[in-house]
């Protein structure tokens, strides 16, 4: 994980209610299958048991990396924006230079990020190419099947 991230109010506070819900509601959710598959007796063949101590083992590990994260965040007003070059929030068109495609997407946290949707982190290949570009820029980006050049269409926020 790296040093800080960034994420925007709203994504820092999604993370901190996941965190208050994984503490309370699902912990004892957890503790309660454990103390079910108690009962059932012997624990050695006891699949319900090994099943809640799995669980609880993925949320104590989920808990962890959601406390690391919220510690480490920078969290940046929702409305932030970089003016006319990109940034974080930006909706960003770009024009593959090879295909002539376009492509239209928004820049967002890592907690928003939905690739499927068009949502690409700030942390991705593309978006640390085009931070800080201007419309009219182009740039190389480094993705698994070589190098792409896009150029920088139109920037909105």
């Amino acid at each position: 994980m790296p040093h800080e991230i960034i994420l925007t109010e709203t994504s820092f506070r999604k993370l901190q209610e996941e965190l208050e819900y994984l503490r309370t509601t699902k912990r004892q959710e957890i503790a309660e299958a454990l103390r079910r598959a108690r009962g059932f007796g012997d624990l050695a063949e006891n699949f319900e048991y090994h099943a809640a101590r799995r669980d609880q083992g993925i949320l104590n590990g989920r808990i962890a990396e959601l406390e690391k994260t919220l510690e480490i965040a920078k969290v940046v007003p929702d409305d932030a924006r970089a003016g006319d070059s990109v940034g974080l929030g930006s909706i960003v068109l770009v024009r593959d230079l090879e295909t002539e495609e376009e492509w239209e997407f928004t820049i967002v946290d890592p907690v928003q990020a939905d690739p499927v949707n068009d949502r690409i982190s700030m942390q991705s290949p593309v978006a640390q190419a085009l931070m800080g570009c201007r419309v009219g820029d182009t740039v190389e980006v480094k993705v698994p099947d070589g190098t792409v050049e896009y150029a920088v269409l139109e920037i909105r926020h």
